[in-house]
């Protein structure tokens, strides 16, 4: 039997944020925050449940996991299988409408609680060797906190080595190896130090003998990949000299599967450009009509290159 990837948005949220796998997710929470030197959780509630209505071709099915604490602190926990680029100002406007949506009209400022944002991401982002980041508000020469409300972490799986740890030890490693995508043979070891891990895995098992899941998976991880496509596209132009307000338009128009304010930021002059952009496309089995209001060719110019892809 083939695994599916844990590291599929969709599969995550199935794994670590339904009810019946709420333990699971606190026990990585956990590991999480002991790495970084912060006490354990007594338990969670989780915020946005899986539910069957999380469509994975669905944009805007929310299949990132928010949980809170007893103590009313709020968690949010994403994964991310591909750079969408601008993550860290991403990441600060998300937990910025996470942290204002506390408050009700007319509440006080000190009703507001402390904010947790966890990304684990298949790619590496910081310029550092470090796995496990953790960032607060801090003084920049004595290091005292203005406020322990803010705290995020970039988990980033590329920077994990395998051979350089010890899966005995337990701990965040055995958990972030599993979602690597660690070989089944070493499960029982990433095990040993930690038994919930073990009912994560058995849920990747149901799921991967599932036809219902499996296909929900597949139409997720498709979506992801023609999104990941879109925007290297969006990134290539913008290295080509189109400027910034170019490629995120191409990117959003392509997401959408229109892109009409593509064409009119394409300038005269730039035949070649548009030629190789419309290569790009075809090769991503982009439809004619579709390429054309991107580049501004016509849909016969746009034929005529496919014997040169």
């Amino acid at each position: 039997m083939e695994l599916l990837d844990p590291r599929n948005d969709f599969l995550f949220k199935r794994i670590f944020g339904s009810e019946e796998n709420r333990d699971v997710l606190l026990a990585f929470l956990n590991r999480t925050f002991a790495e970084a030197g912060k006490p354990p959780l007594s338990d969670i509630i989780l915020l946005n449940p899986y539910t069957d209505k999380d469509s994975p071709r669905d944009k805007q099915s929310i299949l990132d996991i928010r949980a809170k604490t007893t103590e009313g602190e709020i968690i949010n926990v994403e994964m991310q299988l591909f750079n969408k680029y601008d993550t860290e100002k991403r990441t600060l406007y998300y937990w910025s409408k996470q942290y204002s949506s506390q408050l009700q009209e007319s509440q006080p400022y000190n009703q507001l609680k402390r904010c947790v944002t966890i990304n684990i991401i298949n790619f590496a982002l910081l310029p550092n060797t470090l796995y496990h980041n953790v960032f607060h508000l801090r003084e920049d020469r004595t290091g005292i906190p203005l406020l322990d409300d803010i705290e995020i972490h970039f988990l980033e799986l590329p920077k994990l080595d395998e051979k350089a740890v010890s899966l005995e030890q337990g701990g965040l490693v055995n958990w972030l190896l599993f979602l690597k995508g660690a070989d089944q043979s070493k499960w029982e070891v990433l095990t040993m130090n930690e038994p919930v891990l073990k009912k994560a895995m058995d849920t990747l098992e149901f799921l991967s003998q599932n036809e219902e899941a499996r296909r929900q998976y597949e139409a997720r991880q498709r979506y992801l990949h023609d999104e990941a496509s879109m925007y290297e596209a969006a990134k290539v132009a913008e290295a080509k000299g189109w400027s910034e307000g170019e490629a995120k338009g191409m990117a959003e128009g392509m997401a959408k599967g229109i892109a009409k304010g593509i064409a009119k930021g394409i300038a005269e002059g730039k035949a070649d450009a548009q030629k190789e952009t419309a290569h790009k496309l075809l090769a991503l089995g982009i439809e004619l009509s579709v390429i054309a209001e991107a580049t501004g060719l016509s849909v016969e110019e746009i034929q005529k290159l496919k014997p040169l892809q």
